[in-house]
């Protein structure tokens, strides 16, 4: 007997079902196999965002959660994932500078953030007009190598079925059923591909589309995360990543010059001496972004045996262990999700009693 069948393979769908199988539940994750925005995303970790220098919502919380994750599939993997490393956040501005300076005396801010340097502090091919700050329990997760890890993983449990999902699959009576499996629970975890789902796609998602490069370079750069609006992670001394783009409007995963170029351009505002790159990959993919910044987490009011675990756009590496963990509690246990992220927030909008 399934206990549940998980429709993608991304982050989400991969820590839910790893999670449901080490409680003992019988799983089997349905994929297309197709590269998805998990394997595309950075895996940027950063608890202190934006122009004033925001704490991300309950980091306090998910960040333990997440590096006590990574660091268990690390162990059984044998493999590790999760890079820790600073980052060096380059002021844009001096209402950046200004608004650091405010956090830097704020007690709830300590653990995150390091000394800000003001202007004429140089470091060495990095612009620095405005100063900057060194940003601490920052790093990324290496999405690709964990996902095809747990692939692996969930193959060897039989756990595992690469197929083209087709909605009309599922038949809700007399029993749950998508082709041969009678499952208890479906729980779509299928990425933006979720505003095309007739169950779900009520919620007021907005996908964003990101484009990422990644080039060789012969600029001597400090060994940290570094941050100027964009991101740009150095993979070792003669490779970084930069990203990522933001578009709303064209919804799909074609890379473009206009992405190309924005990002080179961003390279340029960050060290003059990157003007000379090769570029190595160049990759687009949309992330499930929703209007709250809330993930969407929970059952179908008419239909509890279909449910979703989606919506944790660019903060999935941070989000997504934590929240397995207590979406397994409230499948298993009916424990209570946060309201936060729970859909019955979107219930009264869309079904009336």
């Amino acid at each position: 007997m399934i206990d549940f069948l998980i429709i993608g393979q991304g982050l989400a769908g991969s820590l839910l079902a790893w999670e449901l199988i080490q409680r003992g539940c019988k799983v089997v994750i349905v994929d297309n196999g197709r590269e998805n925005a998990s394997q595309v995303a950075a895996g940027l970790i950063n608890p202190i965002t934006g122009m004033r220098f925001v704490k991300s919502a309950d980091v306090d919380t998910l960040l333990p959660a997440a590096k006590h994750r990574y660091s268990q599939l690390a162990d059984f993997f044998q493999q590790e994932f999760y890079v820790e490393k600073p980052m060096l956040r380059l002021f844009r501005s001096e209402s950046e500078l200004n608004n650091a300076g405010k956090r830097l005396n704020n007690p709830e801010y300590q653990a995150y953030l390091g000394d800000a340097q003001p202007p004429g502090e140089a470091i060495n091919h990095l612009a620095t007009p405005f100063g900057f700050l060194e940003q601490k329990q920052t790093g990324y997760l290496l999405t690709k190598p964990l996902l095809s890890g747990l692939k692996t993983f969930f193959i060897a449990q039989d756990s595992y079925r690469q197929a083209d999902f087709d909605y009309r699959d599922i038949h809700l009576e007399p029993s749950l059923r998508w082709q041969d499996i009678f499952p208890k629970q479906i729980i779509f975890c299928e990425g933006y591909q979720a505003t095309q789902n007739p169950w779900f796609s009520y919620l007021p998602f907005q996908p964003v589309k990101g484009e990422i490069l990644t080039l060789e370079h012969q600029t001597e750069l400090p060994d940290k995360i570094l941050n100027c609006g964009n991101w740009l992670i150095p993979l070792n001394d003669h490779r970084i990543r930069i990203g990522a783009t933001f578009d709303r409007e064209n919804l799909n995963t074609r890379t473009t010059e206009q992405g190309k170029n924005d990002l080179l351009n961003a390279l340029k505002q960050i060290s003059p001496g990157l003007t000379h790159t090769t570029l190595i990959n160049h990759q687009a993919n949309v992330r499930p972004c929703t209007q709250d910044r809330q993930p969407f987490i929970g059952l179908h009011p008419r239909h509890p045996q279909l449910a979703i675990f989606n919506g944790f756009g660019a903060k999935g590496s941070l989000q997504v262990p934590w929240y397995s963990e207590h979406f397994v509690d409230a499948l298993l246990n009916g424990t209570p999700l946060p309201k936060t992220c729970n859909i019955q927030r979107h219930y009264e909008t869309h079904f009336t009693a």
